[in-house]
């Protein structure tokens, strides 16, 4: 058995990438072949818009998601964040994963610094000694 890490959160786009930028794309969930690459997904919103000729369907992505993997390993995570941020320039992405290792201390996140993925490391610190909690 290999190690696991469990990952939470996402990552908004704004705005919200186009059909157009996003439809060929390997992040996007009509062109993913492949049970475990890539680890992210973009998630979808469908609306409905009224127009001279009937109801149109417009799809935009409205943000970047963990895929659904069982035993995710987190190899490649960091690496596929940037790949997105690098397909889709002229966006703005926040918020984070979250992710948690097997091992009580294996804890770090994924955020986007200056469009770059960062991985942060908590730091723990212990309390001061004299002054309690």
């Amino acid at each position: 058995m290999s190690y696991i890490t469990h990952v939470t959160g996402e990552f908004a786009i704004t705005p919200p990438l186009t059909w157009t930028e996003f439809k060929d794309s390997e992040f996007a969930p009509d062109t993913i072949v492949n049970s475990y690459d890539p680890d992210l997904i973009l998630r979808v919103a469908e609306t409905s818009v009224d127009t001279d000729d009937g109801p149109l369907l417009r799809r935009t992505a409205t943000a970047l998601v963990m895929r659904e993997i069982d035993e995710y390993r987190a190899h490649n995570l960091l690496d596929q964040v940037q790949k997105a941020l690098d397909a889709f320039p002229g966006h703005t992405w926040t918020g984070r994963l979250d992710c948690e290792g097997q091992e009580n201390t294996d804890m770090w996140r994924v955020v986007v610094r200056d469009g770059r993925a960062v991985k942060v490391e908590p730091r723990i610190v212990w309390p001061d000694e004299d002054g309690g909690l």
